[in-house]
């Protein structure tokens, strides 16, 4: 595995990209739709000025690992930042300094898109994850994320 290569992801990896969401949402024990996944990602990855980013961990010709982030908005700090979506890297794949890579890779896309500052989640029981995110220089807010559907159709009973 030490001679995998990080890179922009391209329009052919995207069912490879596909199966990597896929063994993180079951990672994240969340379930998983791949129905029309790999057409949504592509439109936005790969148009002139594209509203997500993707770093993808290529070895041997297979994807095993990627990093999505996009760029937003503080309003508290009147500036922007970069939100990192997802960091995942399969079981063979960790250990090796590729997490670190992408988290260096994506600092500094940050400086290049203007923003100082790099935000994301990993839920409580990662725990490896956690301790990464503390080794390579991250520190923590506690908070709870919420999900709510965009139409309304009125309060429950």
């Amino acid at each position: 595995m030490t001679n995998a290569i990080i890179r922009a992801a391209q329009p052919a990896d995207l069912p490879q990209l596909i199966d990597l969401c896929a063994a993180h949402a079951a990672y994240e024990q969340c379930p998983y739709n791949r129905a029309g996944k790999a057409q949504q990602l592509g439109a936005l990855l790969f148009q002139d000025s594209p509203s997500i980013y993707c770093l993808v961990v290529e070895n041997d010709h297979r994807l095993v690992g990627f990093a999505t982030y996009m760029k937003q908005y503080a309003t508290w700090d009147a500036a922007p930042y970069i939100y990192m979506d997802c960091l995942f890297l399969v079981e063979a794949a960790r250990g090796f300094g590729y997490g670190e890579k992408l988290v260096r890779a994506i600092q500094q896309a940050a400086t290049q898109l203007g923003c100082s500052l790099i935000q994301w989640q990993t839920p409580d029981f990662n725990t490896r994850a956690i301790k990464f995110y503390y080794r390579v220089g991250a520190t923590a807010k506690s908070k709870e994320r919420f999900f709510l559907a965009a139409s309304f159709s009125g309060r429950p009973n």
